[in-house]
Parts: C-alpha cells; structure tokens; sequence
C-alpha cells in the first residue's frame, strides 16, 4: 500500500514579472530556503506570487464591510494555486511611524504587563512609601500579636472613626451611635469623632473577642480603625491605624481599584493627562532661549529680546536685575542656580501681566505664554517655532503613565511597569525568573507570567536581549523589526500558516544565526510552511528544500534551477 501523499501548495503558470510559466508544488510543514542572484524571481515567486495570493483570499473570507478597512493585494498572474494557507509576510520594511508603537506593543508584553500588574502589583503610597494593602481582621489580629509582644502587652482601645455631617450636630449623631451601643468617645478631631468599640489586654482577652471587636470597627467605620496602645497610667505609647480598603490609614489617602487600562499609556485611563502618553510635550527649549552660555545678561544672553521689536523686555530684565541683586555683567553659567531661575520664571508673586506688572518680574516663561496668546499671527508662530522643541514632560518625567500607575510596583526590587519597560530584555527575563507570585493570587497570574517569561526567553533567543521595551518601533532597523515579528508569531502559537520572510539573516552576528534558525525549527514544528528568501549557507543547509531561482537575472531568470534537499545540490 503506498503512503499517503504529502500536502503541497500547488502552483500551476505563475506568470507574475520575469517568471516562466512556472508550475511548481511546495509541500507543507517544511521550511523551503529560496536562493539565487539578484533579479532572478525570489521576491515574484514568494511574495509577488504565493504570499499575494494567500493574503488576497484571507481578506476575502471577511464581510464587504470589513475588506473595506484592509488593505487588498491585487490578483498575481498565475492561473492556479491550490492549498495555500493564510499568509504571513515578515519582511525587512519597518512601516511604523507612531510613536505610539514600542518593542512592548510590538510583541503585546505590554498587554501581558499590564494585566500582571492589575493584578499582581503591590501599592505603595505616594505619601509614606510604604505598602497598602487591604486588612482583614485575622492579619490586624497577627499585627497586633506581634508588636503587643514587643511592647510587654500594653492595653488596647480599638476605636473607629465617625464623621459628623455638615447638617448634623456632634449631640445627633452621638445619640445616634449610643443607640447603636456605642457611648464612649476617645478622642475629637475637627468634625471627627474616634468611638470605642473594645478596650482589653491581648494576652487575656480571648481570640474571639479580639476578632470581633476588630470586625465590628472596621464594618462601622467604613473599612477604617485605629488601635491606641496604653501605658499602665493611660499615657499613650503608640497608635496603630489600619484600613480594609486601599487606602493608607497612616496619610488618610484612599486610591483606586487597579485595572489593566490603568497601566496602559494607549489609553485615556492611563496616559499621562500632560503629554497624552507620548512622554515628550512640545514647550520652549532654553537651550534655544540662552544658545551662548558665556554671555552676560547685560550682553544679550537672552537671545529673543535682542531683536528690536523686544528690546523692552531686555530693558524689564536689567532694571528688574539691579532691584534684585541679580549681577548683569557675569556670564550666564557661572549665575547661581536662584538667579537664573528667577530669569526664566519670574517672580513666584508673578500671576499675570494685568495683576502683577510692573511690580514684579515676569520673566521668560510668562514672555512666552504672553507670545503663545498671540499665535494667531504669522511672525509670532514663526517666532515661536525657533525657540520651540520636544522636551521630557514635566508631569510624568518621559514615563507616559498617570502618577497613580506608577505607585504600584513587583518584586523585592520594587519595580513600576515604566522601570522595567527601562530594563534591557534580558535583564528584565532574568528579573522575571526570578520573580515568585504569592499563591493566593491564582492561576490566572501564572498564566501571564509564563507567557511573559515565554516571549522574552523568544527575543533573547533572536539576540535580541539588549532592546528595551520602552524602545520606539520606529527607531527599529528592518532585520530588528523582522526578528520581532518573528518571535511574536511564535509567542501567538499560530499553526496551519503561511510566512514569508526575507533575508533574516541580515544584521545579525553569525553567533546569532542558530537562535534564529531554531526559532523557524519551532514555527515549523508546529505545523506551519516558512518559505525564506535567503543567501546564508548556514540557513540553507539548515532547510528542508532548497528551490534556486535562475540561472540569471532579469530575461535570463524566472526558471527553476535546482529544487530538492540540501544534500542533493
């Protein structure tokens, strides 16, 4: 009985450019190397021909609706293909002109990361640096164990607070509270009043009274409550707050239920409300302000006053100058740091020109606020466009998140998301490596965590190990962008597909050569066709056919020359 037939992609008189008529089958699952001189038919074969059709007939399966968003690859001439699957090309082009875009959006780490840290991220505050997290009664009781046995078991008031309304009066809401059962007040705040809802000793009181009384404060007091430690006179030793919400019970700051949108600088949940997440805004640059540091300002250091039509203002600045002590005949670096401040901003009293000239400064910053008002007029924007560059936003500091994101942060080394999106990929594998989650967190966790550690264990392999995923994918050379793509197709574990590379061998150092051919070994391992534009020996002895395209270029190509195994060449 005969085995069966190997699937092929059947092409029968491809036509497209200098080919000849070309019919040719190319099984599938294997990894096909095509060779030859330049001009002699690669590219028509594989992309003009094979990955243009495999693309056209993908889009083809979407509704007209949706082909109208896509981009459409015209019919290649060829009279027939028949068993090609849906096609990937990763090619040498980098088509990314966003910003936007980063090696961390490229390879979805940033999705990955973003999700981690919604759920797996620890706060700190903002105000004291230290943990938040939410008490129960069983961690405030083992707290309490331990500091109690530090302090020779002091007594204990556990007391909560209550806020009285503003349409209430202290008399009506304690009466309200003694009706609950609550009549002792421990201490006044403003229109805070702290209730007693248990004094004991914690070595004899019992676990359930402790429990229970810690229960109770934090359900009356709103998730908050304070625990006074007494000396045997009543003098108090310390005080202890504690919260069961996110919220710092020590600085009374509360904060927000985290969500992956949060940690996303794509979103208008998480980027910055300065800089819309780009991490750069565009202002005045006083480099461009003071070009010549070794100008006095008697000498014109600041160079837009120097023209006639501002000339006032350099006359503002040496009369403002002597009122204030600030010298005009030293060169502008060796100015004390407070008096080239003062230069550029102004007098701290300065509100607006109506409400503060002439008596006070109202320096370079406000000069051109006052310019940006009149924008409307040619010269100004042209004035404006000297002196204007890309700065580092000054509300997240280039980190493109809210404030609020960057307050959570993993592992011992207390890491935000910006500071590992700084870290290179391979110490950042390293870091996730090493990174253990506490099990109470689930499966979930973990599912992202490997698939984490999966994808940068891909672009180590590819060498690339010293990008950082804040990187910007338009600052990416062709053969980086190419391996990116690479690696994240086999992160997305894609089978029964069609990909097209070219030349990936460009740009990389020989020792990187076998991490990439591994990388092609798993993409065909799982069922996938490669189909490679390459002139490496090191690829094409690694290939399961080799198909050379020639003999010549141009007239003299388009022809088959040699298609089989390595070995039969």
């Amino acid at each position: 009985m005969s085995a069966p037939k190997q699937p092929a992609i059947a092409i029968r008189g491809a036509r497209q450019n200098n080919l000849k008529n070309l019919d040719l089958d190319l099984p599938t699952g294997e990894l096909i190397v095509v060779t030859g001189v330049s001009g002699s038919g690669k590219s028509s074969l594989v992309f003009d021909t094979l990955y243009a059709e495999g693309q056209r007939r993908y889009v083809e399966t979407f509704s007209p609706y949706a082909r109208q968003f896509l981009d459409r690859m015209d019919k290649p001439q060829v009279d027939a293909i028949h068993g090609i699957p849906p096609a990937i090309a990763i090619d040498q082009t980098n088509p990314v002109r966003t910003s936007r875009s980063t090696v961390g959006t490229m390879t979805e780490l940033a999705d990955h990361l973003k999700l981690l840290y919604a759920r797996a991220a620890t706060l700190h505050c903002r105000g004291c640096g230290r943990p938040v997290r939410r008490d129960t009664p069983q961690g405030i009781l083992a707290e309490l164990e331990e500091r109690c046995a530090q302090a020779s078991d002091p007594r204990l008031v556990v007391a909560f607070p209550v806020e009285v309304p503003r349409n209430f009066g202290e008399d009506e809401v304690l009466r309200l509270l003694e009706a609950q059962g609550y009549g002792r007040v421990h201490a006044r705040s403003g229109r805070t009043l702290e209730m007693v809802q248990d004094r004991f000793r914690l070595n004899s009181a019992g676990r359930e009274r402790a429990i229970e009384a810690l229960e109770a404060a934090l359900r009356v007091g709103q998730g908050r409550l304070a625990v006074h430690a007494l000396g045997e006179d009543g003098a108090p030793l310390a005080t202890w707050k504690f919260s069961g919400d996110l919220h710092c019970a020590d600085c009374d700051i509360h904060y927000a239920e985290p969500t992956p949108s949060q940690f996303s600088f794509n979103s208008p949940l998480g980027a910055c409300g300065t800089c819309r997440g780009f991490g750069r805004i565009i202002g005045v640059d006083y480099g461009l302000v003071v070009p010549d540091e070794s100008k006095t300002l008697a000498g014109g250091a600041v160079k837009p006053w120097q023209s006639d039509a501002y000339r006032e203002c350099q006359d503002d600045l040496l009369r403002f100058a002597r009122k204030r002590g600030v010298a005009s005949d030293i060169a502008w670096r060796d100015l004390p740091p407070e008096h080239r401040r003062w230069v550029l901003e102004g007098d701290p009293e300065y509100v607006n020109f109506d409400a503060s000239w002439p008596r006070h400064w109202y320096g370079v910053k406000h000069f051109f606020a006052w310019l940006e008002t009149r924008a409307y007029k040619m010269h100004i924007r042209v004035l404006l466009s000297r002196y204007r560059a890309y700065t580092l936003c000054p509300a997240c500091g280039g980190a493109r998140l809210k404030p609020e994101a960057l307050l959570w942060k993993l592992g011992e080394e207390r890491l935000s998301i910006h500071d590992l999106m700084l870290l290179p990929v391979a110490r950042c594998r390293e870091f996730f490596d090493t990174l253990a989650l506490p099990g109470a967190l689930g499966q979930a966790a973990e599912l992202v965590l490997d698939e984490i550690r999966t994808r940068l264990g891909y672009l180590c392999q590819v060498g690339l190990g010293y990008l950082t995923l804040d990187r910007q994918s338009r600052t990416l050379s062709g053969g980086e962008v190419q391996r990116i793509n690479l690696t994240t197709a086999l992160g997305t574990s894609l089978v029964n597909t069609l990909f097209v590379l070219d030349e990936p061998s460009i740009g990389l150092h020989p020792r990187d050569m076998g991490r990439v051919i591994e990388v092609m070994r798993r993409l065909r391992d799982a069922g996938n066709t490669l189909v490679v534009v390459e002139h490496d020996p090191q690829i094409m002895r690694e290939a399961d056919r080799l198909l050379d395209m020639g003999p010549g270029p141009g007239e003299r190509g388009g022809e088959v020359v040699f298609f089989g195994p390595p070995a039969a060449l």
